[in-house]
């Protein structure tokens, strides 16, 4: 008998490798105990993690789908489900489930166009498998700018891929930034919003963000002020999924189920939502 893949079935997953980000990020390696992905998602979309007897989570998934042997997710430290992860060794299990969500319009809206990517934080995390997939796939796009900041590059997520592979690639350009000065730091210093607007983009781009709520707001107004339209700007809310399918309720907002008709959506599509989301 065969069984249809289930986004409700749990998988068990085996944590092959963790990296160490930052003082409070790591990136999780996960196959399937047969040394396989556990599912095969698109950008921008999430699973859910859990440790049984501990607590489960949504997460983006921080591989691209063109990563066939493996998934990755960079988990922030900031709870009891996180912090028992963190303290995780190579070769412990978790649970695993999805994919969930809609994921970015990489094979129709995207295509033929400038990329535009900016981040804060953790919030690198859910871009990095668009942005993989785009580098893949580097013929079916035109330019790549990635405007990156955080509190300190002791903070800068991925760094070592983002200086040694993405800054390297022909067509894209990498615009890092850390908010306060630091000894050994001879790059951008101050906030990413600003940035952006020092940076003065054409609006002949697709622009996605992901970072803090503040973050968005301003570099969503940065963006207004240099010509671009709403149309031309996504970001992602997955931290505001729960159970992923609609069920629970907990991230209904109007008409709109975060996780169900999101969590990517296009800024012109949000404005559809209360003032206070």
């Amino acid at each position: 008998m065969t069984y249809r893949q289930e986004p409700l079935m749990p998988k068990i997953g085996v944590v092959t490798d963790i990296r160490i980000d930052t003082p409070d990020v790591k990136t999780f390696r996960v196959v399937t105990p047969d040394g396989k992905k556990a599912f095969e998602h698109k950008p921008g979309q999430c699973a859910m993690l859990s440790i049984p007897g501990v607590g489960e989570a949504m997460f983006s998934i921080t591989s691209s789908p063109t990563n066939t042997e493996y998934m990755e997710f960079s988990i922030k430290k900031c709870g009891c489900l996180t912090d028992w992860l963190h303290a995780m060794e190579p070769g412990q299990q978790i649970t695993i489930r999805g994919p969930y969500g809609n994921g970015f319009p990489v094979d129709t809206e995207f295509v033929g166009k400038n990329m535009l990517f900016i981040a804060g934080g953790i919030g690198l995390a859910p871009l990095r498998s668009v942005i993989n997939y785009v580098r893949h796939y580097r013929d079916r796009y035109g330019k790549i700018d990635i405007v990156y900041g955080s509190r300190s590059k002791d903070d800068l997520v991925d760094y070592n891929e983002i200086i040694h592979e993405w800054a390297t690639d022909a067509g894209v350009s990498v615009h890092l930034t850390i908010d306060r000065e630091q000894e050994g730091w001879d790059g951008h210093v101050g906030f990413v919003p600003n940035y952006v607007k020092e940076l003065g983009f054409d609006t002949d781009k697709i622009a996605i963000l992901c970072g803090p709520p503040i973050m968005i707001k301003f570099t969503l107004q940065g963006l207004m002020d240099l010509g671009f339209d709403k149309t031309q700007v996504y970001t992602t809310l997955e931290m505001r999924m729960k159970c992923g399918i609609g069920k629970c309720g907990r991230c209904n907002v109007a008409n709109k189920y975060i996780c169900k008709d999101g969590p990517v959506f296009r800024f012109d599509a949000l404005d559809e939502l209360p003032d206070e989301y």
